[in-house]
């Protein structure tokens, strides 16, 4: 008797704990959760974002120098020209820097840097001649002269000291020349030079007079400050880059309004 007395008195001890098992286990998620609490998920997001942060704020970047050479080619046009203006060929522009990269104290990922430098261009047109000086009339001009005598060759240079500022993104700030990199910023110019220069004389069937070369300086009708919004994308020291001028190439009233743009490789970080 003792022994069966025994038996159901283990038999209900097991069918009362697998009964409240069976209810823990049906329960609904409000029941089991505290209302308004994280789930597993989102403290695994926090958790990993935490960590990210720690190991960039923690980041010893004492060694690192923070100025550096970026040097860009690429190649030129006129956005909003009129069609009279005719350029052919690889007009092209080269720029050089000296920047300094100071990165962000929370997160070196991201660093503004600031520069100084120079940027020149060449842009070439084809059976024209640019009126850089206004001597027939109180603008510039570019006319056709397909019709007449002209120069085989013909180009209008523009030499510019510059000032860029970029907002910079580096995906490995501990291995800046080996990591994905990305640039916004604006750079402000002034023009210390503006000359057209044309090279071999010809007759208007394209047949040569001579050697004759011309050569005319004259800032007088273009923007003497440049403004110019620049983005860089890319590995390593390498990447593209593209500029856009936003305000006139030549001032107002005094020619056509025109908006040069460039866009090329950058090497930068040496």
């Amino acid at each position: 008797m003792k022994k069966i007395s025994a038996l159901l008195l283990a038999l209900g001890f097991s069918i009362l704990g697998f009964t409240q098992d069976s209810t823990t286990a049906n329960a609904p998620a409000s029941d089991t959760a505290i209302a308004g609490s994280p789930s597993v998920s989102e403290n695994t997001k926090e958790a990993k974002k935490a960590a990210r942060k720690n190991k960039w704020s923690n980041l010893n970047l004492a060694n690192r120098s923070k100025d550096h050479l970026m040097l860009q080619f690429g190649m030129i046009g006129f956005a909003s020209a009129p069609d009279t203006i005719h350029t052919k060929g690889f007009s092209r522009g080269f720029n050089a820097y000296f920047m300094f990269d100071f990165p962000f104290k929370s997160n070196p990922q991201y660093s503004v840097a600031i520069g100084a430098g120079v940027s020149s261009s060449n842009i070439y047109f084809d059976k024209t001649y640019i009126d850089i000086a206004g001597k027939n009339g109180g603008k510039i001009s570019f006319k056709d002269v397909s019709d007449t005598t002209h120069f085989k060759k013909y180009k209008l240079m523009n030499t510019y000291l510059e000032a860029p500022v970029e907002l910079r993104f580096t995906a490995d700030p501990s291995r800046p020349n080996q990591s994905w990199k990305g640039a916004i910023g604006i750079k402000v110019g002034t023009m210390v030079g503006a000359v057209t220069k044309g090279k071999t004389f010809q007759n208007s069937a394209g047949q040569t007079i001579n050697a004759y070369s011309q050569k005319e300086k004259s800032k007088r009708f273009f923007n003497g400050t440049r403004l110019s919004l620049t983005a860089r994308a890319g590995l390593g020291i390498v990447s593209i880059f593209g500029s856009y001028q936003i305000n006139p190439f030549i001032k107002e009233g005094f020619g056509p309004d025109i908006r040069p743009f460039s866009a090329g490789i950058a090497i930068s970080g040496l």
